[in-house]
């Protein structure tokens, strides 16, 4: 069972993940011509603005009360206008990755702060916990950024395959939309031995970055 901690850390770390990956791929479209997201006042670090009730709220609720060993979550996705962009396919790949780069840099610069902390000789129970909360906010932040490379509409990596792919392929991805959020929680919810599929999707390529990190014994 996660400790207080840790779990503060899940919370608190999914909060800003979500806010800055979102804040992310409206920063990068309106320097690329697209204003939308500035205009809809979701340049903001306000978690309001941010917050979907079942993405935001929900699927993190659920996933607590039911002890996975993964947490994850999203925000509300800020609106994009590819008819703004001088080179829809260029940009739409470079809005799609700025928002996993950004949890991939929360995650580094976190640990970073870890790892100094680590160096210190004197470990109190105020150290302890503060490296768990960090633990926990590195986690999340390393999650969010494999997550959102699924390949599945209304994610991440979805929009990425489709700007490499030809326009019919990428055609095919966008239609699939509409069912996204049902497969998302059909991976979630369709039990694998004693894991989720989207458990064990997620799970190498979360532990080889936290192999990088340096993190892998230390994290939940």
């Amino acid at each position: 069972m996660l400790s207080i901690t840790i779990l503060l850390g899940l919370i608190l770390g999914l909060l800003v993940g979500v806010i800055f990956h979102e804040v992310a791929h409206g920063f990068v479209a309106d320097r690329l011509g697209d204003p939308t997201a500035r205009v809809n006042g979701r340049l903001t670090l306000n978690p309001i603005p941010h917050i979907d009730p079942v993405m935001s709220i929900l699927i993190p609720a659920i996933l607590i009360i039911s002890g996975s060993p993964f947490l994850f979550g999203a925000a509300k996705p800020v609106p994009i206008d590819p008819f703004n962009f001088r080179n829809p396919r260029r940009d739409i790949f470079l809005v799609s990755v700025a928002g996993i780069i950004t949890n991939l840099i929360i995650a580094t610069s976190l640990t970073a702060i870890y790892h100094i902390i680590s160096s210190f000789t004197i470990d109190t129970i105020f150290v302890y916990n503060l490296k768990e909360v960090l633990g926990g906010m590195i986690f999340i932040n390393v999650i969010l950024a494999v997550f959102n490379l699924i390949p599945i509409p209304p994610l991440d990596g979805s929009k990425i395959l489709a700007s490499l792919l030809p326009r019919n392929l990428a055609e095919d991805i966008a239609a699939v939309e509409p069912y996204g959020i049902f497969i998302i929680l059909l991976l979630l919810f369709v039990p694998v031995g004693n894991a989720s599929l989207l458990t064990l999707i997620l799970n190498t390529p979360v532990n080889f970055i936290l192999k990088i990190l340096g993190l892998l014994s230390s994290t939940p």
